[in-house]
């Protein structure tokens, strides 16, 4: 099932309500997130972004490490809640986990020393369109998900099995998968309050 662009642009929502039903393949997957990884846009061309797709059985790993590694925080009646949160998020097909290597970053700064303030912020800007594109992408795949931001400890085997090197930052996680409800109401303000036109 696809979309057009704007049709995903308008459609693409905050999914909470989602299981592991597989609605397109592995490879699917696969080809989308390089895809969108290989052309979004960095500054200098830099090309920071770092993505770990997790499946399966590694996805219900990742949101069972989140918990136990978020609830050391958490207020005793917060506990069950942030369980099942979490739960839910482990209920879908598989997570993107979006990283910013901060070894690209400083060779930047090192690089371009008189604007070397700017590397981390432009860095995150990248990251927020390579997170867009790739939440887009799924939903005009069919999928539902939803960006989330959870800063798991992850252990020296974890890292090492996912591939995950020691100057990756963990900016953002988005778990996905088959849609089973419909996305909250979201209040929009007036467009006219927000853009500026001059002619």
């Amino acid at each position: 099932m696809t979309k057009s662009f704007y049709s995903a642009v308008q459609s693409r929502r905050s999914i909470y309500g989602i299981n592991d039903e597989k609605i397109i393949s592995d490879e699917r997957i696969e080809d989308i997130v390089n895809l969108v990884v290989k052309h979004t846009p960095t500054a200098f061309n830099s090309q920071t972004g770092r993505v770990v797709v997790l499946l399966g059985e590694q996805h219900k790993k990742f949101w069972k490490l989140a918990f136990e590694s978020t609830k050391q925080g958490l207020a005793e009646e917060k506990i069950d809640s942030t369980k099942k949160r979490f739960e839910s998020f482990a209920s879908g097909y598989g997570t993107v986990l979006f990283f910013e290597d901060y070894s690209v970053v400083e060779s930047f700064q090192e690089k371009f020393s008189s604007v070397e303030h700017y590397f981390p912020v432009w860095s995150h800007q990248a990251s927020g369109m390579l997170q867009y594109i790739v939440w887009t992408a799924l939903e005009q795949e069919g999928l539902g998900a939803s960006l989330q931001h959870f800063y798991p400890e992850f252990s020296k085997e974890v890292k090492e099995s996912w591939g995950i090197q020691e100057k990756w930052e963990l900016i953002a996680q988005l778990p996905f998968g088959n849609p089973i409800s419909p996305p909250k109401e979201k209040l929009i303000e007036p467009v006219e309050q927000r853009v500026v036109i001059v002619k």
